[in-house]
């Protein structure tokens, strides 16, 4: 006899939980994927707007990153810019948000490991169905916003992060805004939906799978 799937209130919030893996995971993974941001040092010609030399930038980059890590303790220190108090306090702001980012992934990615792991042994994969779908409005919204125009989109999203406009730098107290242009973010943003968008897809199927190999077991 067939098996009905039925979605219950613990599907849907492992499916939460599994949007909220999928989001805060691919930021963590694209913010710590220096490759692409060296890859456009050159494009973006960095180098005649900071005055630095693609060394000095790969290096002070590389302080930014690893000042936002869990694991690094101690203040941000930049190799070769200066930075106002401002700046200081607007990257210790950032940071706050990456341990949270770095601490959702981790515990929902615990929460997956066990319970995920746990429904998909029963065969009640529809927490995967439930997830996709969350995390597809995630892409849907950055991309209607992209398209519609960047540069507000850019200004919003400062705007709900941050209380305080310590995020507009001033180049001459805060060189660091010539080796973080918003087109890089850009470039972060399309990055992060498309590999939020993959994991829903792979989720989806996934779930699709699963369902076929079960009802081939129950014919």
């Amino acid at each position: 006899m067939k098996r009905k799937k039925v979605s219950t209130p613990a599907q849907w919030i492992l499916g939460l939980v599994l949007a909220i893996f999928l989001l805060s995971s691919a930021i963590i993974l694209v913010v710590n994927l220096r490759p692409l941001y060296y890859s456009l040092i050159e494009p973006l010609k960095l180098t005649e707007s900071s005055g630095l030399s693609p060394e000095q930038i790969r290096a002070n980059y590389d302080a930014l990153i690893d000042y936002n890590s869990i694991f690094y303790s101690g203040a941000l220190h930049f190799p070769d810019l200066a930075m106002s108090e401002e700046g200081r306090i607007h990257f210790v702001e950032v940071k706050e948000i990456f341990v949270f980012l770095q601490i959702a992934a981790m515990v929902s990615g615990v929460l997956l490991l066990f319970f995920g792991a746990s429904k998909l042994r029963k065969k009640e994969p529809q927490f995967l169905k439930t997830g996709a779908l969350l995390s597809l409005l995630i892409p849907a919204i950055v991309s209607a916003l992209i398209a519609v125009n960047w540069d507000n989109a850019f200004v919003l999203m400062h705007k709900l992060l941050f209380d305080n406009d310590y995020w507009i730098f001033d180049a001459a107290k805060d060189p660091v805004i010539h080796i973080l242009p918003d087109t890089f973010f850009l470039y972060s943003a399309l990055a992060i939906v498309g590999l939020v968008l993959l994991g829903a897809v792979f989720s989806y199927f996934l779930y699709r799978l699963i369902l076929r190999k079960d009802r081939s077991f129950d014919n």
